[in-house]
């Protein structure tokens, strides 16, 4: 038996009662049931990522679109509106923001610690939880002794320690399902037993995303198999429902072996009554899942069983309403309804109105390691070598660009490893998120050489995109940097001062592809316009494209380390529109940069020079850029650049001599 592991927990009531809670709602399934008939409510978290306090550690402020102590007031309010109510997490909730990063790599876990984001749980009162892909981030030492000072069960039947002939016979990491023994009021106020079966599953790819932790420890099994193979053994001990916390995606409704996002095939097993997603972020029910198959993204309903996705990081809390009925003993799912709320809304201004207040006792439990949080934020993690600045990413390979590509070049090679794209060879692209523009003169990165704070890398990273790779030709990389090349307008050689920048064209579709070598001649017309549409079928105007020192031909095949905007079509890049992506990293680019940072000790970003315009005689270009460029422009070594007066708008004016 694997720890954790139980029949059944303790006989338990559904009501929740807080001192001076008043009620807010009756939800229509409570005013509605009769004897006999009663109204259970499930409450879900997914992906919290330690993100426990509104508060952005990257950007060192507060904010009003995360925190499970904000979720925490719509879990009070459910609990008020309702007589039986269960709360469950599914999963990712010990790492993904500094505050993890400070407790695994600075504070520690010791026999006996209580990890802030667990004390947090604790306070809001979860009933079940299960482990989402990054609870093995840290290691497996780590987890355990995280997961040793919850107050409540956590499970997952899909991590095992040795495998048997099938998953009955497996001795797992920990629990693989719970039996709640619980008491259900109906709605003539009478009191019956119910049993509720809880189990969880986690994407296999773990034994990918963290071979190093994991390999000769664990295993994973197929999600459905193992749902296939237990569902019917909790059902033999009794179980009246069952739930399953499914920390994977809302996919393909076809099965495939390994499927990391099985939700959809998983709700289709006979004995599962409700589910609970999480792992991709987003929301359900929503419209972005209005065309998949099987699933009523209006209703909430996947092979029509109930199930929700709360966002990530608190945004959100999901809310499944069951109807039950008690006949012959046995109780059914009669109705259903479900809904999240979120705890901000975003105003046509782009402001943020929030729409909860925190609970004080979440802060309370976790102010502590806020404070300690903050202080390791604002302290070195690293160093730099050289200045971090994006003053001339326009104009120039960059070092703020750089030590971005040298990250995700860094992190690709280790995931590709033991796949079938290893040795194909890997290049990175990224773009410039601050180089002036709407943004006005000062907004640029600028961290000097010498010490690197966690916060700064809000400042090379501006978006929580997370890492992904592609597969493409070099026929779609030459034509991706086409794209990026309609920054640029047109320039006839030999003609002094021309605007080099393209004002409708955003900087951060200025992709910069690290690992090979080119040049861009503006003496050509761009071939792509600023959305990516086709301007000039026929246009060249990247040159000299290379590979190690040879030409980069048609056919040659290459693994691109990018974000997943871009991979999934944003900005509608050639070779990027989502049919060519090969990896989808559970993490995020700026968490991949700061892993860099803590792994190298000190970092070298200086910018290699492997772009650079095509040599036009007698010809100049002016470009706008933030004042504090002055400070660096000697340091150019790969183009001629001088200064030029001043600029509109604060802006200062430079000369590029092509």
């Amino acid at each position: 038996m694997s720890l954790f592991e139980g029949p059944a927990m303790s006989r338990r009531t559904f009501l929740s009662t807080t001192a001076g809670a008043t009620m807010i709602a009756i939800h229509p399934f409570s005013a509605r049931a009769a004897a006999g008939q009663a109204h259970l409510r499930i409450m879900e978290t997914t992906d919290l990522h330690v993100h426990v306090w509104p508060y952005d550690y990257y950007s060192d402020r507060e904010v009003d679109t995360v925190g499970l102590a904000r979720t925490a007031a719509h879990i009070a309010d459910v609990r008020a509106e309702a007589t039986n109510t269960l709360l469950l997490d599914n999963g990712d909730f010990l790492q993904g923001n500094p505050m993890g990063d400070y407790i695994a790599y600075e504070r520690g876990m010791k026999d006996g610690d209580l990890h802030p984001v667990i004390a947090a749980m604790n306070a809001v009162g979860f009933d079940v939880s299960t482990l989402g892909n990054h609870e093995f981030n840290y290691g497996l030492d780590f987890l355990m002794k995280s997961l040793a000072g919850a107050d409540f069960p956590i499970v997952s039947a899909n991590v095992v320690t040795t495998e048997g002939r099938n998953p009955t016979k497996d001795v797992t990491l920990i629990q693989r399902y719970v039996i709640l023994d619980r008491m259900l009021t109906d709605g003539a106020g009478e009191t019956h037993s119910i049993k509720v079966g809880i189990i969880g599953f986690v994407p296999p790819q773990i034994m990918n995303w963290d071979r190093k932790h994991l390999e000769g420890k664990v295993t994973t099994r197929d999600i459905l198999e193992t749902a296939r193979a237990y569902v019917p053994q909790m059902r033999e001990q009794g179980a009246d429902i069952i739930i399953a916390l499914s920390h994977s995606g809302i996919g393909s409704a076809e099965e495939t072996e390994g499927m990391e996002n099985a939700s959809v095939p998983l709700a289709a097993i006979d004995g599962i009554d409700a589910l609970v997603t999480g792992h991709s972020h987003l929301v359900f029910p929503s419209p972005t899942y209005a065309d998949y198959t099987a699933v009523d993204a209006e209703k909430g309903l996947i092979h029509g069983k109930p199930a929700t996705m709360g966002g990530f990081w608190g945004s959100h809390l999901g809310v499944i309403d069951l109807m039950l009925e008690r006949e012959a003993g046995e109780w059914r799912v009669v109705n259903t309804t479900v809904e999240t709320r979120p705890i901000s809304k975003r105003n046509e201004d782009r402001s943020v109105t929030a729409l909860v207040e925190s609970d004080e006792a979440v802060l309370a439990a976790t102010e502590a390691t806020h404070l300690e949080t903050l202080a390791y934020i604002r302290r070195a993690v690293g160093k730099t070598a050289a200045p971090l600045h994006s003053y001339f990413a326009l104009v120039a390979d960059d070092p703020s660009v750089q030590i971005v590509s040298i990250a995700q070049t860094w992190y690709i090679a280790e995931m590709m490893k033991g796949t079938e794209h290893e040795g194909l060879p890997i290049l990175s692209a990224a773009a410039p998120f601050k180089a002036g523009g709407r943004g006005g003169p000062e907004y640029y990165t600028d961290v000097p050489a010498g010490d690197v704070a966690i916060k700064n890398v809000a400042d090379l990273y501006l978006y929580p995109n997370t890492v992904r790779a592609v597969r493409i030709t070099g026929a779609d990389v030459r034509n991706w940097l086409e794209r990026s090349a309609g920054m640029f307008n047109q320039v006839e050689p030999g003609t002094n001062d021309t605007a080099l920048l393209n004002p409708s064209f955003p900087s951060y579709n200025f992709d910069v592809m690290d690992g090979v070598t080119y040049q861009i001649d503006l003496s050509q017309p761009s071939k792509f316009g600023p959305k990516g549409e086709s301007l000039n079928p026929d246009a060249n105007r990247i040159k000299n494209l290379s590979y190690n020192g040879e030409p980069v031909a048609d056919d040659m095949e290459f693994v691109v380390a990018t974000n997943n905007y871009r991979a999934s079509g944003g900005g509608s890049f050639p070779g990027a529109d989502g049919s060519t992506v090969i990896f989808e990293a559970p993490d995020t680019n700026r968490d991949v940069i700061v892993r860099y940072i803590v792994d190298q000790g000190t970092i070298q970003p200086s910018a290699d020079a492997n772009w650079t315009f095509s040599p036009l005689a007698d010809t100049s270009v002016l470009f706008e850029t933030g004042p504090k460029a002055a400070d660096y422009v000697d340091d150019l070594k790969s183009v001629d650049v001088s200064p030029a007066g001043d600029g509109a708008d604060g802006f200062a004016l430079f000369r590029l001599n092509l």
